[in-house]
């Protein structure tokens, strides 16, 4: 894992479909597995960051309103669109961890051939899938704010930006 990280943080608002997260930021890891991608999840999980799966990215907004997901590139690259139609254009590429808040609108935009993400959820949580429909709200508005903040950081544990900046 590379020690050399400089974590970026991004905010999003309720764009009225997409609600984001009123509190917490979305932390991106530029490059903190770029020599260990295959380790990825096994450091999730050891941080439990767990229920992992590895895939893409949907090509249509969505977000999860009862969990926190960790996302690492571990091959390729691609843009995603984090925070809704309102939101940003990242480029991501191998080695790339994207930490997203409960709510937090995500998707696909491009990638390369070669794009593979491990996903994973904090404590495990089976998530829901949420697009942004009208029928969704209030109650996903009251279970982004009844999410449990993590117990570690899914990339550092107890030393990262979740527990610094997320409590």
């Amino acid at each position: 894992m590379n020690n050399m990280w400089n974590p970026q943080f991004f905010r999003f608002e309720d764009d009225g479909s997409i609600p984001n997260n009123p509190s917490l930021a979305v932390i991106v890891y530029p490059a903190v597995f770029a020599e260990n991608l295959q380790e990825i999840e096994t450091v999730f999980n050891s941080h439990d960051w767990t229920n992992s799966w590895t895939g893409g990215v949907f090509g249509y907004h969505h977000y999860h309103s009862n969990t926190h997901e960790v996302l690492g590139v571990r091959s390729g690259s691609a843009t995603l669109q984090i925070g809704g139609e309102q939101g940003e254009a990242l480029p991501v590429a191998a080695g790339d961890v994207l930490l997203l808040p409960a709510g937090t609108g995500h998707k696909k935009l491009e990638a390369s051939g070669d794009f593979e993400i491990v996903g994973a959820y904090a404590g495990g949580v089976s998530y829901n899938l949420k697009t942004g429909e009208p029928g969704e709200r209030p109650y996903v508005l009251e279970d982004i704010q009844h999410t449990p903040l993590p117990k570690l950081d899914p990339v550092f544990g107890n030393n990262g930006p979740v527990i610094e900046r997320w409590t």
